[in-house]
This record gives structure tokens, sequence and C-alpha cells, in this order.
């Protein structure tokens, strides 16, 4: 992937050497020539090459995050009692009492 960059970067060099070592040329103007035609192009095409690989690892650390929280809201507390119960953790029964089922053990509706 960064055999182009590293192969532009090169003529460059080659270029600001033909600068700097010319009759007509200048190191001030060897350093300008690298620095524009090559540095900051190179960097741009990089950083645009590496945007779809920097897109898919935030959707992993995100994907991760939202995993940790979720292992979290099952695990039981630290003090060994198990999470608060919510009226949405509460199944009627046909006795009109409810027990608590654990969301995990449910079935998909």
């Amino acid at each position: 992937m960064y055999i182009i960059p590293i192969a532009w970067l090169y003529v460059t060099l080659m270029m600001a050497v033909a600068e700097a070592t010319s009759s007509n040329g200048s190191v001030l103007g060897a350093l300008i020539t690298f620095v524009l035609y090559g540095v900051l192009p190179v960097t741009l095409v990089v950083y645009l090459m590496r945007s779809p690989a920097r897109r898919r690892a935030i959707r992993a650390r995100e994907a991760s995050r939202e995993t940790s929280q979720s292992v979290e809201d099952r695990a039981p507390l630290r003090s060994g009692l198990s999470r608060k119960v919510s009226e949405e953790d509460r199944v009627p029964l046909r006795s009109g009492l409810s027990r608590t089922i654990p969301v995990e053990d449910r079935a998909p509706l």
C-alpha cells in the first residue's frame, strides 16, 4: 500500500537534490520543491487512503464498547446482589401474580 508514496518521495527527493546541486539552484529551492511536490501531496494521499481503515476501527471500537456495556448490564453487582428489576422484567402469570424472568431467558416474541 505504501510502495507508491515511498517511490514518489524518492522521485521528489531526487528532484530536490538536482535543484540543490544545479548551478542556478539553491538549497531553499530544493527544500521547497521537496515539501511542496513530495511531503504535502503524499501526506494528503496517505490520509485519504487510510480513511476506510479509520472508519472500520471506529466502528469496531464502538461495537466493543456496546458489547462490554451489555456484559456489564447482565453481570451481578459486586455486593452479590443482582441488578435491579424493572417493570419490563416482570412477566404476568395466569393467576394474576407476576414473577421475574431474566431478559436473557425469555423466548423471542
